[in-house]
């Protein structure tokens, strides 16, 4: 059976919010106060997910937010505000090592319709545009269990990955410029919440 991509990257669209919780905050107000436990579980109950435990006790100790996306609820439910690329559908799925989608990415590249190939336009756009979709879907796996935790402009931003092996570590959205996404180390170790916290993403990025 063909997949109709076009509808499948409507349908997985579909797990991001664009609406209360996409508008920015005001980044130079104060910190938010802390969650409490009911509502940290409250949370993660309506997310499906168990929050790693270093981003736990942030959320519980320190702040809601402060240099990352404040985590509230809103109109709609749980979520971070100013994050609009989140795909809350995807947060349960473990999120995958860039190694283990390569070579569908380099096949998909390799077969990407060709004008040439087709001697009537419509059929050339019209398997385009379902290559298109696919590699829209795919895109949106790449986070699949990860929250967009903070933006750091240009299009870049760092994930906090909260569902499978790679649980709790931290990587960068580079795909704006390299196309990739990129682990965040120390000392040859994976990057923890506490770990880049006060110092934050440029020196950490394995590039």
């Amino acid at each position: 059976m063909t997949t109709d991509w076009i509808a499948e990257a409507r349908r997985v669209a579909r797990g991001r919010r664009f609406e209360e919780l996409g508008s920015p905050p005001a980044r130079r107000d104060p910190a938010p106060p802390p969650l409490s436990e009911a509502e940290i579980r409250a949370a993660e109950a309506e997310l499906g997910v168990t929050f790693p435990d270093q981003y736990r006790d942030h959320l519980l100790r320190h702040s809601a937010g402060g240099a990352v996306n404040r985590l509230r609820r809103s109109a709609t439910g749980w979520g971070w505000q100013g994050d609009s690329t989140t795909n809350y559908a995807l947060l349960t799925s473990d999120f995958p090592h860039p190694d283990s989608y390569r070579a569908y990415e380099d096949e998909l590249d390799e077969r990407e319709p060709r004008a040439q190939d087709f001697a009537d336009p419509e059929a050339h756009q019209a398997a385009w545009d379902q290559w298109d979709a696919e590699y829209e879907v795919f895109q949106e796996l790449k986070t699949s269990g990860a929250v967009f935790i903070q933006e750091n402009g240009c299009g870049f931003s760092t994930l906090l990955v909260v569902t499978g092996p790679h649980r709790g570590s931290l990587w960068f959205d580079g795909r704006a410029t390299c196309d990739r996404i990129l682990p965040m180390k120390l000392d040859g170790r994976p990057v923890s919440f506490t770990d880049w916290l006060p110092r934050q993403w440029p020196d950490l990025v394995q590039w």
